[in-house]
């Protein structure tokens, strides 16, 4: 499976369909929502996506003829939505995960939302045929693959676009590299290769956080509840959606051209969450998404068929010396070169470590090539043990 996503040209008929379809989503995944909570808290059988739908079935006979004026899977896919939903809280609550996650009802005021359609779904270099909806204008042409099978279709809203997303039975597939790498990822520096080639961080949310306070101020000074008040969350939320692309487009190109170019990748084992409770730099983490531009790496090496090692977490890659191997002992965050008391090589603090994860990525895959084993400084993608190499 391969997904597409891009941005649809919707006129005001086609805006007004969507809106209706994705507050019949919304309705039925509400509805449903309550109809297992009174049945658990009642001690019946909770109902299924499929009893659900027979039920509003019925009742759009009856009680819900509008239902009538929208396609039928906006609200038989968001009943199976919510029985995903239910399965990964029983999941957590099984694994023993401190936020388990229960379904919440969904509220227009927290967002349009979206609606997921399926049947006879046909794209063109500039449109896309969608249920009920008809031809679609697309804003990017020659996106979308027209010589595949589309097996559904999401439209979601987000600052006042409309956005569509496609899945395909397709084979993802890219040209794989030759090169073996190491990439040390950080908050000065996005990434740092072995071989010194820098990315730098755009810092979107720190360039554009002077007019997202403003305008935050000035949805503070507006009544509640009146038209300016609308518009200037409006406002907020489009500043908002700006950061966002800005951040998507450099994990993008940083992800593209690291994997176009590596056979081997080196990474490290991020531990997010508990980076993130130092309040001092929990803003630039989150700002940098550093955890999103391995997950990029990792499925984007996956289509190549190259090889993705991840280093433990304890491995000290940025304390190694990567010439001679000497472990120092402490190393400040505000020491940015690495100068060996051993040997006396002095080298860029995030160069040093990238260099450390390649030499580890090609020793771990040497190992394992030549007589079957794993070392000790990697781990799989799917961590089931202590072995080191994982093959996306």
């Amino acid at each position: 499976m391969k997904s597409y996503k891009t941005e649809l040209d919707p006129n005001n008929v086609q805006r007004t369909a969507c809106l209706r379809h994705s507050g019949a989503a919304r309705f039925a995944y509400n509805w449903a929502l309550r109809r297992k909570i009174d049945a658990y808290q009642a001690d019946e059988k909770v109902p299924t996506a499929i009893d659900l739908h027979r039920e509003l079935n019925a009742l759009k006979k009856t009680e819900l003829p509008w239902l009538y004026e929208t396609s039928k899977c906006a609200p038989q896919e968001a009943l199976r939505n919510l029985d995903r939903a239910y399965q990964n809280f029983f999941r957590r609550c099984k694994k023993g995960a401190a936020k388990k996650g229960f379904p919440k009802f969904k509220n227009r005021k927290r967002g349009i939302g979206s609606f997921t359609l399926t049947g006879a779904i046909r794209a063109t270099d500039r449109t896309i045929q969608l249920p009920r909806l008809g031809v679609l204008r697309l804003k990017e042409q020659g996106y979308f693959p027209t010589d595949v099978e589309i097996t559904s279709a999401t439209v979601s809203e987000r600052a006042g676009r409309w956005f569509v997303s496609i899945q395909t039975k397709e084979e993802p597939s890219r040209k794989r590299g030759v090169e073996t790498l190491g990439v040390d990822v950080g908050i000065k520096s996005l990434a740092v290769l072995s071989d010194g080639t820098v990315f730098e961080n755009p810092k979107a949310l720190s360039g554009a956080e002077w007019r997202l306070k403003h305008l935050q101020r000035d949805v503070s000074r507006k009544q509640k509840g009146s038209a300016n008040r609308r518009k200037a969350v409006g406002r907020v939320a489009k500043q908002h959606y700006r950061i966002s692309c800005v951040r998507k487009d450099s994990l993008h190109k940083v992800s593209d051209a690291i994997t176009k170019r590596a056979e081997i990748l080196g990474i490290e084992s991020l531990n997010v969450a508990g980076m993130m409770r130092n309040h001092c730099l929990a803003k630039a983490l989150s700002d940098a998404s550093m955890a999103e531009l391995h997950r990029q790496i990792e499925y984007k090496m996956a289509w190549s068929g190259g090889t993705v090692v991840k280093a433990d977490r304890w491995f000290p890659s940025s304390k190694t010396c990567s010439a001679c191997g000497e472990v120092k002992a402490n190393l400040e965050l505000s020491e940015r070169e690495f100068v060996c008391e051993n040997c006396g090589v002095v080298l860029d603090r995030d160069i040093n470590a990238a260099i450390n994860l390649k030499q580890m990525a090609a020793s771990s895959v040497v190992g394992s090539q030549a007589c079957g084993g794993f070392g000790s400084q990697a781990q799989p993608m799917k961590q089931e043990s202590n072995t080191v190499v994982g093959y996306v």
